[in-house]
């Protein structure tokens, strides 16, 4: 096990899995800032599911476990926007140990999605303290994943549960067996050798929001993982 590293974290509305593939579209200055100062370090940061109920200096924070992100590649869309397209894949999960705030709080009423926002945002990093960021870091400690290999028993269970649901949130229209079939070779999910990112691919695909899959990122065993799983793809009234 590596000993506690310090990474930058962007809380976001998803979870990311390991070996999971992330295309994100940079805009707010303070992410801008993360992603330049990433280039020229390790190319990698925390992503984590935001926790409504906690936040930092006025910014939402995130879930205690993530995924470290690893930067693919990173190019400018246009001159004029000045937004940033990353394409990142996830990498090793990790919790927080310590959050390091950003150097600023958040403004009162900020829209990061208007010019007068990011304006805002460039001001308020100007007064600050100039080595501080504007972005949330976190003290991690990195978790070593459960084991890879998933047997075909409960794959095919996890696999029936998951057409289950699928239909009966169809009702009243019919959606064949075969037609779910095809649906599952659309995603690339028909396999005689599962592995964890089946599991976490098909859970994907049949969870109601990003919180009912945070529990699955949570699994220390393997067997914890399937019983989560299960519980995802049940259905209920």
């Amino acid at each position: 096990m590596e000993k506690n590293k310090i990474i930058p974290i962007f809380p976001l509305d998803l979870v990311l899995f390991p070996n999971q593939e992330l295309p994100l579209r940079i805009f707010e200055p303070r992410y801008k800032q993360m992603i330049d100062d990433c280039m020229l370090t390790e190319k990698e940061f925390g992503v984590c599911l935001v926790d409504s109920t906690k936040t930092v200096s006025g910014w939402q924070v995130s879930h205690d476990i993530g995924t470290i992100a690893k930067i693919i590649d990173c190019k400018d869309i246009d001159s004029t926007s000045g937004h940033l397209m990353i394409n990142t894949k996830g990498h090793q999960k990790f919790r927080i140990i310590r959050l390091i705030p950003p150097n600023l709080s958040k403004p009162v009423n900020y829209d990061p999605y208007t010019q007068e926002g990011k304006e805002k945002i460039d001001d308020l990093n100007q007064e600050s303290e100039p080595s501080g960021k504007m972005y949330l870091q976190a003290e991690v400690q990195l978790i070593d994943d459960i084991e890879q290999s998933i047997t075909i028993t409960d794959w095919n269970t996890l696999i029936q549960f998951w057409k289950k649901k699928i239909s009966r949130m169809a009702i009243p229209n019919v959606i064949s067996s075969q037609q779910l079939d095809l649906l599952l070779e659309q995603y690339y999910l028909k396999t005689d050798t599962p592995t964890l990112e089946y599991v976490y691919s098909l859970c994907a695909l049949g969870a109601s929001s990003p919180y009912d899959l945070q529990p699955l990122l949570e699994s220390a065993t393997r067997t914890q993982l399937i019983d989560r799983a299960l519980k995802i793809l049940s259905y209920s009234d």
